[in-house]
């Protein structure tokens, strides 16, 4: 009996590192398909072996109108879906286990409310002045209004216990960052309104070659920040006293925390404004495909899903009511919104 239970305990980390191996490549050759699909598909289609072509000769071989919408429209476009959409699904699951709370995401806390007030009156300010601002500048001013809003929310969260409540705090300051918005977007000038208001629906449309050259560098150093403390997130979901006992300075490492959901949460927003849902739901369903919170493990799955699944709105987007664009956050709200739903009626049945 001793010698079936070892030989069982002994199978138990085999399983789930094959497991792991699978969910993974599930998620990598789903990113390819897709990264494939938006390649070809749109106003006008163009045939993978054209896509093919074009890519392996930068734009030289093939039509020059294939070369031009493949090189100049939609791959930077694509390069931003798949880092922005990974970004934000990570800055998710940061927050999601900052406040021991799985519903929490850069959007339902309101953080990417306070990125785009930021934005926009930065944007108006600079447009009244005759100037254009560089993306450098742009996430400036998102990551300083995603750090002031996670400051107000960490403030409401030492005066009230209910995690429900801080929630629902974090939402009505979403509401009040994204009515100051709009009162800003309707006093600006006429011609800045359109640009203004496509903008803060959230789109990718807007991104390229120079947004991905800052994009790039930006969501390599955070991932990389990310995972060097995958450690320290794995001891600290076992509550801040353990975490503290396995040698973890609590105190810096929620700091750290706050700096890298801010600026994750700040270039999503800088460069395709608010994404709703994408922060919840991604990380809510890599949990439940690989079977386990391991930071190690989610953080990366994260953000493969969070590029898969921002690439698949963003190409629902651009053809179901083309030429019509709907904005990104329209799309990941009809697919994310029932995936919170499901996560609210399972938990109180198992309470």
């Amino acid at each position: 009996m001793v010698e079936i239970f070892r030989k069982t305990q002994e199978r138990q980390p085999a399983k789930r590192t094959l497991r792991y191996g699978i969910c993974f490549c599930l998620l990598v050759l789903c990113l390819a398909a897709l990264l494939l699909a938006n390649l070809m598909i749109g106003s006008v289609m163009i045939p993978p072996q054209t896509v093919w072509s074009v890519l392996k000769s930068h734009g030289q071989a093939g039509s020059q109108m294939a070369g031009e919408i493949i090189w100049e429209i939609r791959l930077p476009r694509i390069a931003g879906a798949v880092m922005l959409g990974g970004g934000l699904a990570a800055a998710g699951f940061v927050l999601q286990t900052f406040f021991s709370n799985p519903i929490a995401g850069p959007f339902v806390l309101g953080i990417s409310s306070g990125s785009k007030l930021a934005v926009a009156a930065a944007m108006i300010l600079a447009l009244e002045e005759g100037r254009i601002l560089h993306s450098v500048h742009l996430v400036a001013a998102a990551f300083a209004g995603a750090l002031i809003t996670t400051g107000l929310i960490l403030s409401v969260s030492g005066k009230v216990r209910s995690l429900s409540v801080l929630i629902l705090c974090g939402v009505m300051i979403g509401y009040i960052c994204s009515a100051v918005t709009e009162l800003l977007i309707t006093f600006a000038d006429d011609s800045n309104i359109v640009n203004l208001h496509h903008w803060s629906m959230g789109s990718f449309s807007g991104i390229g070659w120079e947004q991905v050259r800052v994009i790039t560098p930006l969501m390599i150093f955070s991932f990389l920040w990310a995972m060097l403390l995958t450690k320290p997130m794995g001891a600290y979901q076992m509550g801040e006293v353990y975490a503290a006992n396995m040698g973890v300075k609590v105190r810096r490492f929620r700091v750290g925390m706050i700096g890298l959901s801010s600026l994750l949460s700040a270039c999503v927003t800088a460069f395709a404004g608010p994404v709703s849902f994408v922060g919840i739901a991604v990380p809510h369903l890599v949990r439940k495909l690989f079977g386990t919170a391991k930071p190690l493990v989610v953080l990366p799955a994260c953000f493969l899903g969070g590029a898969s699944f921002c690439l698949f709105c963003d190409l629902l987007a651009r053809t179901v009511f083309a030429p019509t664009e709907l904005s990104i956050s329209t799309v990941t709200a009809v697919f994310g919104a029932p995936v919170v739903t499901g996560m609210l009626l399972g938990g109180r049945r198992t309470e």
